[in-house]
């Protein structure tokens, strides 16, 4: 059973840098991985792309065959994708069921909240086997804005109603959110969407008419009580590794090395160990199914490291960084100076 994920979010969340992000992650780990490039005016795409639209229909194509805009072009790209199913289908049997499967989507918000072509598809995909989670990237930056803010929130809620998929919202870029301005509550006002009655003198003042209008959006988005907000930050290993496990715990994945797989290093031979140390089945999903825990699990710990904290932190893993790369100059004189002492004494 093939599991994997759709990508979605507006233009610039940071979509293909999440996708290309969890290839390099997905690939320090050893676990098989494919993205699939649906997005048929992508024509600069940062990671090795198994399955490209483009090869199908380009975004262009469309515009100089029917006379369309580039909005109308990208509804056509998709209906012509869910009319040609066959030609994705069968390109992803080629992948094998083992593999983990990224759908990178367009970034026009209006394929995951009205249009129904991306979600047939994804309900095919759903009844050929696949068990997939929607991942819906914002940017963080909209948080420092209360207006934006609430957009964010009714942006979110449609696309989970439409789409029907288990679904993960995520905050992305939350490592520039400081270039923004101050956020006026912390963090987990915003990840845990709390209280929404506390913005109401934010948006009164910034639009008086619509105060009424406003509040009447946040008792909507207070009702249905569906949303809450993940946080991202591509190139820390912390944050990825979190979402990774959000992601697999949202779908079902249980990921599991091959019978070949060489053995982790430090971990515990468990052929000849007895019983009660060797790894089963109760414990395996015992830990996938219970609470996330790591140094990117608690929302606090991010407000730390990215917002209340961030120079300091910075200045520490440099310093971590600075001397794992002495340790890795060490160990390759060590090798280098053995090849010599060993050379040496054969001449002799």
């Amino acid at each position: 059973m093939p599991f994997g994920e759709v990508v979605c979010g507006s233009p610039g969340s940071g979509k293909s840098t999440y996708c290309y992000g969890k290839y390099q992650l997905f690939n320090a780990l050893n676990r098989p991985i494919s993205v699939v490039n649906l997005d048929p005016a992508n024509e600069s795409i940062p990671y090795p792309c198994a399955i490209d639209i483009s090869s199908l229909i380009t975004l262009q194509e469309a515009m100089d065959e029917h006379g369309l805009g580039p909005n109308g072009a990208m509804l056509y790209c998709m209906e012509y994708l869910e009319a040609n199913y066959d030609w994705l289908e069968d390109r992803l049997k080629e992948l094998g069921e083992e593999t983990y499967v990224l759908f990178d989507l367009p970034g026009q918000v209006e394929l995951t909240t009205n249009h129904e072509s991306v979600k047939r598809i994804i309900r095919k995909l759903t009844k050929s086997g696949f068990r997939l989670a929607a991942v819906h990237l914002c940017d963080a930056h909209y948080v420092t804005d209360a207006s934006k803010y609430i957009s964010v929130l009714m942006l979110s809620l449609r696309t989970m109603l439409h789409l029907e998929l288990p679904h993960v919202n995520v905050l992305s870029k939350v490592d520039l959110i400081t270039q923004y301005g101050d956020l006026d509550f912390n963090l987990d006002f915003y990840t845990e969407v709390q209280d929404l009655s506390y913005l109401e003198n934010a948006l009164s003042s910034a639009s008086p008419r619509f105060a009424a209008l406003n509040m009447a959006i946040c008792s909507l988005i207070e009702d249905y009580g569906l949303i809450g907000f993940e946080t991202l930050a591509v190139e820390d290993k912390e944050s990825m590794l979190h979402l990774m496990r959000v992601v697999d715990k949202a779908t079902g994945c249980v990921f599991v090395p091959p019978p070949n797989a060489p053995q982790p290093e430090g971990t515990l031979e468990a052929a000849s160990a007895p019983a009660s140390q060797r790894p089963n089945v109760y414990g395996l999903f015992s830990s996938a199914l219970g609470e996330i825990r790591g140094p990117r699990s608690d929302v606090r710990d991010v407000q730390e490291r990215w917002i209340d904290a961030k120079k300091e932190w910075d200045a520490y893993e440099r310093q971590q960084w600075r001397k794992e790369g002495e340790l890795i100059q060490q160990e390759e004189a060590k090798k280098k100076s053995g090849i010599r002492e060993r050379g040496g004494s054969t001449t002799k």
